[in-house]
């Protein structure tokens, strides 16, 4: 079992399925104790969790709406009680922002309700996730931003989606010079076409399916566990040197 992070601390939102649950498994392996959040799919929390502890890895689930901005600092103090007990201390070493949701919904179609569901998940809830965190990042901890390809190609099936990735990418530039005094590293994680439940119906079309796999460089769909990869390289000491960057995990995806 890989130990590059025995000691340290993790918090990765939205981190019950998908993308999410394969940085938290990843980390724990690599010996991090991981929280995780769910917004209403406990059940699917408390899986990642036992399958985490069954591998030897320490978790634990959080529920957290992150619509509400006005709840995180709640989920922050049940977040410190959780790690008191478990490391004796607040102290939280890397931060992943990753919790999203659907953004399919072109121009023709979107509301201001659609509008702002997508950028209070996808921007504003990782910037006061950040701010909340700002007293409990241990020095030369490290901040990942799972962001998208959109962020810098925008689609123009998801304009709302691709914007708020777009924030994403500017967020990070922004806190990796505010925190660089500290020597916490900030970096967004930019994937492109991804196996995940998200993009299920993309995936049930057969001509989709063969126009992306032709168009990517390396002739297929990312894993979850491809970008995992990326976060867990990120977090390690290896990575001390790299901050303030975007990068597309996308196997070449439109080159």
């Amino acid at each position: 079992m890989p130990t590059s992070l025995i000691g340290k601390t993790a918090l990765v939102t939205g981190g019950s399925r998908g993308i999410g649950r394969a940085i938290a498994e990843r980390l724990a392996q690599e010996g991090a104790v991981v929280a995780l959040t769910y917004n209403t799919d406990r059940a699917s929390a408390d899986r990642v969790v036992a399958a985490i502890e069954h591998a030897g890895g320490r978790a634990f689930a959080l529920q957290a709406d992150l619509t509400d901005a006005h709840a995180i600092p709640t989920v922050f103090e049940t977040l410190d009680r959780q790690f008191t007990e478990r490391q004796g201390s607040t102290r939280l070493d890397i931060l992943v922002n990753n919790a999203g949701n659907a953004g399919w919904g072109a121009l023709v179609n979107a509301t201001p309700e659609s509008w702002d569901t997508l950028f209070a998940v996808h921007a504003r809830a990782p910037f006061f996730v950040v701010q909340s965190a700002l007293t409990r990042l241990a020095q030369g901890g490290r901040i990942i931003n799972i962001s998208s390809a959109t962020g810098s190609r925008p689609l123009a099936a998801v304009p709302i989606y691709s914007m708020a990735k777009a924030s994403i990418n500017n967020l990070t530039h922004a806190l990796a010079s505010e925190l660089g005094p500290r020597s916490i590293t900030v970096n967004a994680i930019a994937p492109g076409w991804v196996r995940t439940d998200m993009n299920a119906a993309v995936r049930e079309d057969a001509g989709m399916v063969k126009a992306i796999e032709a168009d990517t460089a390396l002739g297929r769909f990312g894993e979850t566990d491809d970008v995992a990869a990326i976060v867990a390289f990120l977090a390690s000491e290896e990575g001390r040197w790299i901050t303030a960057q975007v990068i597309e995990a996308s196997g070449g995806y439109k080159l």
